[in-house]
């Protein structure tokens, strides 16, 4: 039998959504992928090449279980020229991409029945990697009308003699939200540990984002490479800890994963110290595609009060057409050959809501709303 830590795991739907996808497009049909968050970006050329000369010059062998000590000092550099925050090398753990990070982190810091605090809706795995290591999700609602930004005084509320982390997204996923730094200086200040999951910092189309590291060093930080740099294949992540934590986690990587993969922390390096051109232009052309979309969306009838200004995803409220998010995001796929997320996926408060991601071409962008609008009529006759 299967364990049941398991069996009531939820699948990712998104995943499931693009697996459909991808079987339909095996049987011929042209599919627009508008669910999947993964950048249409080939990897920047300096990545590409310090790899090859890595693998050219024999890097690869097993390096230090935190990772390459040059990543992680380039890692520091990093927080210290876009934020001001000074966080010494041997507070960074270098991972297989963020999931790892994530599941050491967990592991090292919930006891069983310690509560993590999480907003509704939220990125779809979180839930699955606290319950796994025997935490338990307590859900705060976001709000469309409020940008789906958290209010501290709900979060405070929610607050218990086990609760040991909150854990904010910003930008996030799948709202595009960008949290207010007077709103995480809030967050930061009411007891438990803050977990700040990074992963789309450098997408950000308005004013500048916040590290949790700014208000409180009571936190850990999860990022990776996967989206600003375009490097999901090669998967490579980090986090960043209290310093008490370090060792446990070592032991962890130790164990379980051993060390990063070698050339992919090399191409890293070469990332943060040489990308800055190649972000500045994947940037620039994310906002005008999300400028796009979003007066598309709009025009087409779905629910966008607020703008969202990080990422790469517009969550749409689609109630006027179902509140059955599954089904409506699969009969957009069967009929209508436009891969969209349901929002189920990111929690009962996601119901109702599509996730749309503009990473993709312009191009595709606008055939697909094309199909999308022509869908829509058809359903409201």
């Amino acid at each position: 039998m299967i364990p049941e830590r398991v069996e009531r795991m939820t699948s990712f739907i998104v995943m499931d959504v693009l697996e459909k996808a991808q079987e339909m497009e095996r049987a011929g049909i042209d599919v627009i992928h508008l669910e999947v968050g993964e950048p249409d970006f080939n990897v920047p050329e300096c990545v590409s090449a310090a790899i090859c000369r890595a693998v050219c010059d024999g890097h690869t062998h097993y390096t230090h279980s935190l990772g390459m000590v040059e990543l992680r000092e380039a890692i520091c550099e990093q927080y210290e020229k876009c934020y001001g925050v000074s966080v010494h090398p041997d507070q960074v753990v270098v991972t297989s991409g963020t999931s790892p990070a994530m599941f050491s982190m967990f592991s090292t810091l919930l006891h069983s029945g310690d509560e993590v605090i999480i907003s509704d809706p939220h990125y779809a795995c979180y839930p699955n990697f606290i319950e796994f290591l025997e935490g338990k999700v307590v859900t705060v609602p976001v709000f469309e009308e409020d940008g789906f930004q958290y209010r501290p005084e709900v979060i405070r509320a929610r607050i218990t003699d086990r609760t040991k982390a909150i854990l904010i997204n910003s930008p996030g996923n799948p709202t595009g939200t960008v949290l207010s730094a007077d709103r995480m200086q809030a967050i930061s200040g009411l007891g438990p540990y803050c977990i700040s999951d990074e992963i789309y910092h450098g997408l950000n189309y308005q004013g500048r984002e916040h590290t949790i590291l700014e208000f409180t060093d009571h936190a850990f930080v999860l990022n990776g490479f996967s989206k600003i740099f375009a490097m999901t294949g090669l998967r490579l992540g980090y986090l960043i800890a209290p310093r008490p934590f370090i060792r446990p986690l070592q032991k962890l990587q130790q164990n379980f994963f051993l060390a990063p993969n070698s050339i992919v922390q090399i191409g890293g390096i070469a990332a943060l110290k040489e990308a800055d051109a190649d972000v500045l232009r994947m940037r620039n052309t994310y906002d005008q595609r999300r400028r796009y979309m979003i007066d598309r969306l709009r025009a087409i009838g779905f629910g966008i009060p607020v703008e969202p200004t990080g990422a790469f995803y517009v969550f749409a409220n689609a109630k006027h057409l179902s509140t059955d998010s599954y089904a409506l995001a699969y009969d957009i796929l069967e009929k209508a050959r436009v891969g969209v997320t349901p929002g189920i996926d990111f929690g009962k408060g996601g119901e109702g809501y599509l996730r749309f991601t503009y990473a993709n071409s312009l191009e595709n962008i606008a055939e697909g709303l094309d199909r999308l609008e022509r869908y829509v009529a058809e359903r409201q006759q």
